[in-house]
């Protein structure tokens, strides 16, 4: 058996790829997910694994993990049956030219446009949060089951920019809506924080932590974490046009937390291997990555805000390709040494 942690990145629409690589680990039933660490999408994909494989009882229920999953992204795309729009998406146009149809889209162009001159505080009653309707029918008793997988979900405060983990109990509807809260989208979500006695106010996770991968450093869980990211890490070209530079913008600002707790594994890595510092005395995470940044790079921010079910349909089985790729050439790794090249990465 192998044991892992899961650190699932933040990104709208494009946590379908995630989904994806969930469904095909679900299959291989020699691997156990022993943590979760999401933000964003990644805390509702988290949050619908969590709540299905502890249905049996014992934390191994795959079935109901990967059935939760489907019903999860149905929601999100506004249709009843994700099958059909599979069938259908082999046809549709490439999906780089269905990113910029997606982007060239009047309603996309309101969104962004209302996005930047109107807050939404300024809707009054008019104002509602659509992914509401989704998170609050969410098994919180399972999700929050001391049984299966740890689940840690991250949002950012607002009033002093540090992060949020939430865990056990402390996980509900606010909390995975204040993981996803996009500010120029959506109203901050209020939540008590018992550590200062307020009532404090939380945007996004990804801002400060996408995923976190620290609260997956506890002695009992696995040193292993494999990271679902969605967001391109590189791109070749200088963007350009306006819509490109946003893009751009939009993952360096939602990569820059992780690429900071990767460089400091890898300073804690440099420091053991320098005999400077025990290995006993400190958690030394092997780290993994499941990715497709040749796909993720044919998309763009209209992408991630519209969930187009074309789109869904292709980055589940993007997501699926990409995690079957790993298994079959990391599976082995897994417990025995890191796959991620930090060394290349921060070099």
């Amino acid at each position: 058996m192998k044991r892992i942690n899961l650190a699932l990145q933040g990104g709208g629409a494009h946590g379908a790829f995630t989904w994806g690589v969930l469904d095909r680990l679900l299959e291989d039933e020699e691997i156990e997910i022993a943590g979760i660490s999401g933000t964003s999408a990644g805390a509702l994909n988290g949050a619908a694994l969590k709540a299905g494989l502890v249905s049996d009882g014992k934390g191994n229920d795959r079935d109901a993990a990967r059935a939760n999953l489907n019903w999860l992204w149905q929601q999100v795309a506004g249709v009843q049956d994700l099958r059909l729009t599979h069938w259908f998406a082999p046809f549709a146009p490439p999906t780089e030219i269905y990113a910029q149809v997606v982007e060239s889209s009047p309603l996309y162009g309101l969104m962004d446009m209302a996005s930047r001159m109107v807050s939404p505080y300024d809707y009054g009653v008019l104002y509602s949060n659509p992914l509401e309707r989704v998170v609050e029918r969410f098994e919180y008793d399972k999700v929050c089951a001391h049984t299966g997988p740890a689940f840690f979900v991250s949002a950012t405060n607002v009033r002093t920019g540090k992060i949020r983990v939430f865990s056990g109990d402390e996980i509900g509807t606010e909390a995975i809506l204040a993981s996803g809260c996009l500010p120029t989208i959506f109203k901050a979500v209020e939540i008590h924080d018992p550590k200062t006695g307020q009532i404090e106010a939380y945007w996004d996770g990804g801002y400060t932590g996408n995923p976190a991968l620290f609260p997956m450093f506890r002695r009992d869980l696995p040193a292993d974490i494999v990271i679902v990211n969605i967001n391109p890490l590189s791109r070749p070209e200088v963007p350009r046009s306006a819509i490109d530079i946003h893009n751009r913008v939009n993952e360096i600002s939602f990569n820059s937390s992780l690429f900071r707790e990767l460089r400091a594994i890898q300073f804690v890595h440099d420091l053991i291997a320098q005999g400077i510092m025990d290995a006993a005395q400190m958690r030394n995470p092997l780290l993994h990555m499941i990715a497709d940044d040749d796909f993720m790079r044919d998309l763009s921010v209209a992408t991630k805000i519209i969930p187009s079910p074309v789109i869904l349909s292709r980055l589940k089985e993007a997501g699926r390709g990409a995690a079957d790729r790993f298994l079959t050439v990391h599976k082995a790794d897994l417990n025995e040494r890191e796959t991620v090249d930090l060394q290349a990465m921060f070099g």
